[in-house]
């Protein structure tokens, strides 16, 4: 058995969400090793030198390419490869070229018999986490996607600008699908423990177009990526920065409460579908779920989310349809 290295971390995939990651990581004070893995040796290594090159303004990180045997020894492996979503394509068309990816990359986990903890971020995240707990062989728990961690921010930075307050003073998250079928838990959200609608109050009155405003805020969170893509192809800074915080709870052992992508097993009636609901995340990955309260609607729009999400698992091979 190797033994893991808790400073050292991997990343699949030198694409712009890997090599942003990469870069992103090796600025954080995390970690001593850092190795990127590309199907193209030549990517790896160039954007090793390339990132390398900034080492000496942050510490001392060892940037460097390297093959799976290379990798077992890290506490946790990033996967970005896949690819890329393209202008006027959802995350979910995606699907199909990814999960053949990942039945490539993921047998060389189970083969390696790998210890750590595989952090999923390639699109669409919420099935690749899914495809990868059956396709590694490793227990889920180890085996989480970035999730909503990204589109949470997203919100919280939205509303602190509608309610003119520090998005740190937002405590509210987007749940179920990274994707179209995301929803904002609003019933459960609040600004340093006031209510968002006393909160509104307090700063605006009654006579705010509460509701329709908060429609405007969600559509704003979740059509941002397509914004993004549309007008450079890409999004990688923000996913970069969330990569990091999530690396930062695991190895720190934080036991951070994220909303993480993993296995739902009759959690509010979802069952073997993976999708973003608050966890606790430390050094072994998920620890439990957190009860987290949503009203009847966000329920009801929450299972519709899941079900979506497993016809597309269903689909794609990766779980059984329901008997009629």
């Amino acid at each position: 058995m190797v033994k893991l290295n808790n400073r050292k971390i991997a990343v699949i995939g030198c694409g712009f969400v890997g090599a942003a990651s990469a870069f992103a990581l090796m600025q954080s004070g995390l970690f001593s090793e850092i190795a990127l893995v590309d199907v193209d040796r030549d990517k790896a290594e160039g954007e090793a030198l390339d990132i390398s090159h900034g080492v000496p303004f942050v510490g001392q990180v060892k940037v460097y390419a390297a093959n799976y045997d290379e990798i077992m020894d890290a506490q946790i492996v990033v996967v970005t490869a896949g690819a890329n979503q393209k202008p006027g394509e959802t995350r979910l068309d995606l699907v199909n070229k990814n999960v053949g990816i990942f039945k490539s990359i993921m047998p060389e986990f189970s083969k390696r018999k790998y210890e750590g903890i595989l952090l999923i971020v390639s699109n669409p995240v919420d099935i690749l986490t899914l495809a990868a707990v059956k396709l590694s062989g490793l227990p889920e728990e180890r085996v989480i996607g970035s999730g909503t961690v990204l589109d949470t921010v997203r919100l919280k930075t939205e509303i602190g600008k509608y309610l003119n307050v520090d998005s740190r003073s937002v405590h509210s998250f987007i749940i179920g699908e990274h994707g179209d079928s995301e929803l904002v838990a609003w019933s459960s959200t609040n600004i340093s423990g006031i209510s968002l609608a006393d909160f509104c109050v307090m700063r605006y009155g009654k006579s705010r177009a509460f509701t329709d405003d908060l429609d405007k805020i969600s559509d704003n969170v979740k059509n941002s990526a397509y914004r993004i893509i549309e007008k450079k192809h890409a999004t990688y800074y923000g996913i970069a920065m969330s990569v990091v915080r999530i690396s930062r709870a695991i190895v720190m052992n934080e036991r951070s409460i994220l909303p993480l992508s993993s296995m739902m097993h009759g959690e509010y009636g979802i069952e073997d579908v993976a999708l973003s609901m608050p966890v606790i995340v430390g050094k072994n990955g998920v620890e439990s779920h957190v009860p987290y309260e949503i009203n009847s609607a966000e329920t009801v729009k929450l299972q519709k989310s899941a079900r979506n999400l497993r016809k597309v698992a269903v689909a794609a091979g990766l779980v059984e349809k329901e008997e009629d």
